[in-house]
């Protein structure tokens, strides 16, 4: 019999996962997200790799639902190459779990935004399909994020998310060592928070188009940590609970849902 692959940049294979093969993957850009995942919601933990920061963790759900815990690392580009390796070790549900920033008035630092459909302008999904192709998150899975949002009385937001590669030019920040901003760039949270937007992040528009593309479920709850509409910086006294009740809602729809 023939040894499956061990994929290089994640850092395990088929394998490795044994009689588990789990088909659900929560995926951070934090590898401490991923561990503290892992280590505090998995029973049965397994670290399977730390290859490139990238690290990755085997368990089991309270309902005995084989899972990982992965990191897919900052932006589209790292995520896509996660992404890719994890479908082809058999993961058919993917769930990121990240933090962003708020562009509306009524969407609080401590909150939680769950992304039915993603504003992409992201390189890396133009790779992946037309730019015209909709980044759009699965039905089902985003409607388990909303009900564990509700049973858990965790304060949420379904909308669309303005999904950009940086962090400081692409989410028109000034503060930063480049405070010339491109003229295409500038205003465009105003705009944005006109088509009804609610937030910004890096990574959802992306995932969105692999699923459609992949052909597995993807879905996105992120923390708000800032509040665009009262300055650039990160919240840090709210950072914590938001990420707290991205996890916790997105365990809970994990555990309520299934491929």
């Amino acid at each position: 019999m023939t040894a499956s692959p061990t994929f290089y940049h994640i850092g395990f294979g088929r394998d490795d996962l044994a009689d588990r093969q789990p088909t659900l993957a929560l995926l951070s850009g934090d590898p401490d997200r991923a561990r503290q995942i892992a280590e505090r919601h998995f029973a049965e933990v397994r670290m399977l790799s730390e290859h490139r920061g990238l690290n990755s963790y085997l368990g089991t759900l309270p309902n005995g639902r084989a899972a990982l815990s992965c990191t897919s690392g900052m932006g589209a580009p790292s995520l896509s190459i996660v992404v890719n390796e994890l479908v082809q070790v058999g993961v058919r549900q993917i769930i990121r779990i990240g933090t962003c920033g708020s562009i509306q008035a009524h969407v609080l630092p401590g909150s939680v935004v769950i992304s039915r459909a993603a504003l992409c302008r992201q390189g890396a999904a133009n790779d992946i399909a037309p730019a015209e192709y909709p980044a759009a998150a699965d039905p089902f899975l985003t409607v388990a994020l909303v009900e564990a949002a509700r049973r858990l009385g965790v304060d949420h937001h379904l909308g669309i998310t303005a999904s950009v590669d940086t962090f400081y030019e692409g989410q028109e920040r000034s503060e930063s060592a480049n405070p010339h901003l491109l003229r295409s760039l500038r205003g465009i949270t105003e705009e944005y928070r006109h088509l009804n937007v609610l937030n910004y992040e890096m990574e959802s528009g992306t995932l969105f188009k692999m699923g459609g593309v992949y052909g597995f479920a993807a879905a996105c709850v992120c923390g708000v940590i800032a509040q665009r509409t009262s300055g650039e910086q990160v919240v840090l006294e709210q950072k914590g609970q938001a990420v707290e009740n991205a996890i916790a809602v997105a365990l809970a729809a994990a555990a309520a849902s299934s491929v």
